[in-house]
């Protein structure tokens, strides 16, 4: 881990101190950092499933039907 002295927006940091529950600005930081990553993650899977082909519609609503083949 390395330090790094940073300017931060002193108001911009309490709102997102409250949003994410944290009590430091490390942690604060490190949640902000995480979501981000997380975020850039999910959109990056959902792009890949709207590709074509990616879903197998059919696939899936037999999946959804029971042994019976009644909905669930």
């Amino acid at each position: 881990m390395t330090k790094r002295l940073v300017d931060i927006d002193d108001e911009l940091l309490e709102r997102a101190r409250a949003v994410a529950g944290t009590a430091t600005i490390k942690a604060t930081v490190g949640a902000a950092l995480q979501r981000l990553v997380d975020q850039d993650t999910t959109l990056r899977h959902v792009a890949r499933l709207r590709e074509k082909g990616a879903l197998d519609m059919a696939a899936l609503e037999k999946a959804r039907q029971s042994p019976t083949g009644a909905d669930r």
